[in-house]
C-alpha cells in the first residue's frame, strides 16, 4: 500500500476560508484526489509552515512513497517566519531523498529550496486557465509529460511565477506568460516534479477560486466588473457538471485535456506510476 504525505502551507485562517467556501483545505483536495487516484494509499497531511509545528527530519520524510506540496497564498520571495519553516521542510524533503512532486506554489517552494528564485507578476496572472502550454525539447520525452498534447490548456490561478531555476534543474514545458509551467528538480538526494498549473483541482474549485479573486482579476485588467467574473466561473461550474458537454467547451475554448478529469490530472497520474523508477539516493 503506498503511503504519501501531503505539506500544505496555508496558514490556519487560510485553511479555515477555504474550507467554507470549497470544503477543504487545498492539502485536504490534494489528499482527496490522491485517494481517488490510488484507491489503497493512505495520506497522511502536515502543515510545516504553521507557528509551532514540528521541525521535520529526513529520517521522518524517508519512510513515504512520496511528498506533495500544495498550492496556497504563499509567497516565497517573502521573508517571514512561515515562508522560513516551509523551506527548511523542502530542503529535508530533498534531504530524505523521497520524491516529492508540487503544483503552483508548490513549485515555488521547491525551486526556492533548491537555490532558485521566485518573483511576483507585474501586471499579469493566470486565473481560470493556462493557455497553450507547449514543451521544450527537455519535455518531449519527459515521463512527467506523456501522454500530453502538443499544446494543452490547465487549470490555474498565480499571481507569482518562477524567476530562475535552480542549478540541477530541466525546465519541461511553458507558456506565453509563465516561462516555467513545467520542471524537474534534482537537489541534494532528492527528486521533484513540479507544474505551476493545478492538476489536482476540479473546475468547480477553480471557479470559486475566481469568485473569491474577483477584485484581483479586474484589478489585473482580466475582467471589466464582477459580471464578468461570475459569468467565467459559471461557465466552469457547468462544464464540471457536464464535462463532455460541446457547447461549454466551446464556449471557453477547450477539450478534454481541461474538460475531462483524467486530462486534467494528468501529470500527478504520470509522477505516481513512475515512483517505482524514480531514484531513491
Amino acid at each position: 500500500m503506498s503511503h504519501f504525505l501531503v505539506a500544505q502551507s496555508e496558514s490556519p485562517e487560510e485553511r479555515e476560508a477555504r474550507r467554507r467556501h470549497a470544503g477543504k483545505s487545498s492539502g485536504e483536495t490534494y489528499a482527496a484526489t490522491l485517494r481517488q487516484l490510488v484507491p489503497d494509499c493512505s495520506v497522511d497531511i502536515a502543515e510545516p509552515a504553521d507557528e509551532g509545528a514540528t521541525a521535520s527530519r529526513p529520517a521522518d520524510l524517508k519512510r513515504y512513497d512520496a511528498v506533495f506540496l500544495s498550492g496556497s497564498p504563499l509567497h516565497v520571495y517573502q521573508d517571514t517566519p512561515a515562508v522560513r519553516r516551509q523551506l527548511e521542510f523542502m530542503r529535508t524533503v530533498f534531504a530524505s531523498g523521497a520524491p516529492s512532486f508540487g503544483s503552483c506554489a508548490g513549485l515555488q517552494v521547491a525551486v526556492a529550496a533548491a537555490g532558485g528564485s521566485v518573483r511576483s507578476m507585474p501586471q499579469r496572472m493566470e486565473a481560470g486557465l493556462s493557455r497553450r502550454i507547449t514543451r521544450t525539447a527537455e519535455g518531449q520525452d519527459h515521463p512527467l509529460l506523456s501522454g500530453r498534447a502538443p499544446t494543452w490548456d490547465a487549470p490555474a490561478v498565480h499571481t507569482d511565477e518562477v524567476e530562475q531555476l535552480p542549478e540541477g534543474a530541466t525546465l519541461l514545458a511553458g507558456n506565453d506568460v509563465t516561462r516555467v509551467q513545467a520542471a524537474e528538480i534534482r537537489h541534494d538526494r532528492g527528486i521533484f516534479w513540479g507544474v505551476q498549473y493545478h492538476p489536482e483541482l476540479s473546475l468547480r474549485e477553480i471557479a470559486i477560486a475566481l469568485r473569491r479573486q474577483a477584485s484581483s482579476l479586474i484589478e489585473a485588467g482580466l475582467a471589466d466588473h464582477e459580471d464578468d467574473v461570475e459569468g467565467r466561473a459559471a461557465l466552469l461550474d457547468r462544464l464540471h457538471q457536464k464535462p463532455e458537454a460541446r457547447s461549454l467547451r466551446w464556449l471557453l475554448g477547450v477539450n478534454g485535456e481541461f474538460a475531462d478529469e483524467i486530462g486534467r490530472r494528468r501529470e500527478l497520474t504520470n509522477f505516481i506510476a513512475a515512483l517505482p523508477s524514480l531514484d531513491r539516493r
